[in-house]
């Protein structure tokens, strides 16, 4: 691997038990060790101010038993770097050009690259390309830029939660060109007429809508549970969408989902403070959608309600504008539909999972780079 004093390992224990806080354990005489699967003790520094939250995010790992990426120093075993790996699938390795590849992972839609001119990058490259052709589990690290810097395969156990390969088509796609399914539609939503505009809701409850969707924000350095990580833009957008919607049922409103895929060939790109690079790059992406009336009388229009890029709600046109692709394409889905393929999770134990597990991505990010927004981007 690219780094000898690299171990990528799950984390079993905590010595001693963790019942003070991070600060007191730090302080204790012996100090705070972490022992992990591999057989390995290592030690968090008391003078890293990274070292309290590195304990709430190992802590956070080993409850949801996930693997953990650590650079240890080899003199004093004490963490010096942690990042959070992908376990997932590999499903793609394209060449981008002569300087990186472009890596498609299944349980994200972030853009991933390996960058060439790092060390053991034909290593890497052909651990990727055998993870695509094999199609099993890899433990997949990268650093806050996404540029990949180790590959390893993984052998899940029964507590590890993952979807089915390849993600399910709803049976209605498969059956029906998409031009009789929106004629259908079409004659629905006549047969309703004038009734469902008033199942619609005001602009002034839509607003209120989106102010307690963005209300649950998390808090960048303890991201209490159930927060949703809305300022940790690069991943898990599908996990913040569903949860939203739960939410929203719970109030009483019937959202549904807007999805956006980039053209061939292109990302789609999303400027941000929330993100120290100042922009996000995704394949695509989706939220939360709710039918508002306006802006006349007898009109309704799809409103998107999405904190990760805006402070109100927007039109679907809007929200398109904003993602760096003109010729990206739109779907509507119901809300029970999960995953761009198909698929439910109708009792919210995946979302919960990828949610907790971007809680602590956001989390790392904040104590090494600070809270966003970032003050360097314009």
């Amino acid at each position: 691997m690219p780094n000898p004093n690299a171990v990528v390992s799950n984390v079993i224990s905590f010595d001693p038990p963790l019942d003070r806080t991070p600060a007191e354990l730090l302080l204790a005489e012996r100090g705070l060790f972490v022992e992990l699967e591999a057989g390995r003790r290592v030690r968090l520094d008391s003078a890293d101010q990274r070292s309290p939250g590195f304990v709430q995010i190992l802590d956070g790992l080993n409850k949801l038993r996930m693997p953990v990426y650590l650079e240890i120093d080899p003199a004093t075993s004490v963490i010096t770097r942690l990042l959070i790996p992908h376990l997932t699938r590999v499903t793609g390795v394209r060449q981008v050009d002569e300087s990186m590849l472009s890596v498609e992972l299944e349980l994200s839609h972030a853009r991933h690259v390996l960058r060439r001119g790092q060390p053991d990058f034909d290593e890497l490259e052909r651990l990727l390309r055998e993870a695509v052709t094999k199609r099993e589990l890899a433990i997949l690290t990268e650093d806050d830029d996404h540029n990949i810097i180790d590959v390893r395969f993984f052998k899940p156990g029964p507590e590890v939660p993952l979807p089915p390969y390849p993600p399910e088509v709803p049976p209605l796609e498969k059956g029906l060109p998409g031009w009789i399914r929106d004629l259908l539609g079409r004659i629905w939503f006549w047969k309703c007429w004038p009734w469902w505009w008033c199942c619609c809701i005001s602009k002034t409850k839509a607003q209120q809508v989106f102010d307690a969707m963005n209300a649950t924000s998390c808090n960048p350095l303890t991201v209490p549970a159930p927060c949703i990580p809305f300022l940790y833009p690069d991943d898990g957008c599908w996990a913040r969408a569903h949860e939203m919607c739960r939410l929203m049922i719970n109030l009483g409103l019937s959202p549904k989902k807007v999805w956006i895929r980039a053209s061939a060939g292109h990302w789609l790109h999303v400027d941000t403070k929330n993100n120290p690079a100042c922009y996000v790059n995704w394949g695509w992406h989706v939220a939360p959608t709710l039918c508002v009336r306006g802006p006349g009388f007898f009109q309704m229009q799809s409103m998107v309600i999405d904190p990760s890029l805006f402070t109100s709600p927007v039109t679907k046109a809007t929200w398109k504008s904003v993602q760096g692709d003109p010729g990206a394409t739109l779907t509507d889905s119901d809300a029970s539909q999960y995953w761009p393929g198909g698929g439910t999770d109708s009792t919210y134990s995946d979302t919960n999972v990828r949610l907790a597990y971007y809680r602590l991505q956001l989390q790392n990010r904040a104590i090494q780079y600070g809270s966003p927004p970032y003050a360097n981007c314009p």
